[in-house]
This record gives C-alpha cells, sequence and structure tokens, in this order.
C-alpha cells in the first residue's frame, strides 16, 4: 500500500549502462501492450502502475517512489502488462532487459537480490488484495490509514492525488472524499493539504 521505498532496489549491477529519462506529472511511461524494454528504477518522483477494468474504472496495482522499481515481469514478457504513469514530476532510469537478464544469470548475489525484492512485492500485493477485500468503504479507508501511518504513528502522508488514492483503495473519488469527510467531523482524523493526521484509534 506504501510506494516502494528503496531496499528492493539495492541489487542492481552498477555496471549495466542504464538509460535515464525525464517526466512530467501525468506523462506515460508506457502502456499495456506497448513492447517491453526492460525494467526501470524509479530515480525521483513517483510513478504508478494501473489498468482499465471492464467498467472503465482505474484500478492501480502499485505505486513506487525513489529507488522503487517498476515492470519487474517486463523481463520475461513480450509486452507491458498494465499502464505507467508520472504521479508527480520524475526521473526514471530503465535497465534493458537483455543487458540485466545476461548480468543475473552470471552474478548469484544480483539473483538473490531480484528475487528478494520480488518477494517483498508479493507480500504488499497481498496486503492491498487483503484491503480491497473489505467491503465496507469506511472500515476499508480506516484500515488503509492505520496500516500507512509514518514514524508518529499518526501521520499519514500523501502521495499524489485523491483521485490515485481512491483507485488504489478500489473506491471512487466520491466514496472516498465522503468517508474521508465523515472521519473528519467526527474528530478521528484532522487533513493538511499534504497528509492526513490520526486524532484517536480508528480501528
Amino acid at each position: 500500500m506504501k510506494p516502494s521505498t528503496a531496499a528492493p532496489a539495492e541489487w542492481l549491477p552498477p555496471n549495466i549502462e542504464a538509460r535515464q529519462h525525464s517526466l512530467a506529472r501525468g506523462e506515460i511511461l508506457f502502456r499495456k501492450d506497448d513492447p517491453t524494454a526492460g525494467l526501470y528504477q524509479v530515480k525521483q518522483g513517483q510513478v504508478r502502475l494501473s489498468r482499465v477494468d471492464h467498467t472503465g474504472r482505474e484500478v492501480v496495482l502499485h505505486a513506487a517512489c525513489a529507488g522503487g522499481l517498476i515492470a519487474e515481469a517486463s523481463l520475461f514478457a513480450q509486452v507491458y502488462q498494465c499502464d505507467a504513469v508520472a504521479m508527480t514530476d520524475a526521473t526514471v532510469r530503465l535497465y534493458p532487459k537483455d543487458a540485466l537478464l545476461a548480468e543475473l544469470r552470471q552474478n548469484p548475489e544480483a539473483l538473490a537480490g531480484f528475487a528478494a525484492g520480488l518477494a517483498h512485492e508479493l507480500m504488499a500485493l497481498r496486503a492491498r488484495l487483503e484491503l480491497r477485500n473489505i467491503r465496507s468503504a469506511r472500515e476499508r479507508v480506516e484500515t488503509y490509514l492505520a496500516l500507512n501511518t509514518g514514524a508518529d504513528g499518526r501521520t499519514i502522508a500523501l502521495r499524489g492525488t485523491a483521485k490515485a488514492l481512491a483507485a488504489e483503495l478500489g473506491l471512487t473519488h466520491e466514496a472516498l472524499y465522503r468517508t474521508l469527510s465523515t472521519l473528519q467531523a467526527e474528530g478521528i482524523i484532522a487533513r493538511t493539504k499534504d497528509a492526513i493526521i490520526l486524532k484517536m484509534p480508528s480501528v
């Protein structure tokens, strides 16, 4: 649920010639079914991966911030399986597929690091799926807030737009706004431009 941190990307081999790209907020890095070029590391800003479901609603699959990886599965696929869009102005670094796969075959430490990163993302995916299985919008939002507090145990930093958060939670923008407004009116949370602060235990 939280955007990826730098830890899963520490294994990236420094000897591979990576290509750096700058993205403006809202700019598309790749689209679903585009031919795969390789794996990306976010160096600055935030990038989200999403798909559009059968109702036309965007479903956020993953959000990565500085240090995080996106499109790991592209190393073993011919086309990308989702869209990648910059949530903010961002800089990304492309590790070409052929060069990275060749390095992983020869470098056991890098291969182990790659596997550990995939395990980390699998755990995060399971947590997101569990969250979306919660039927009540209020309970879903309260659980998200409780699981995403910062070091103080009370502050949830907002990354990207409210629309992006709603998509990550599998809610409409209207449902998220109503739920947050109710929680604020009840004195459970306070809101600022960039954060939500828990004022009392919410779950």
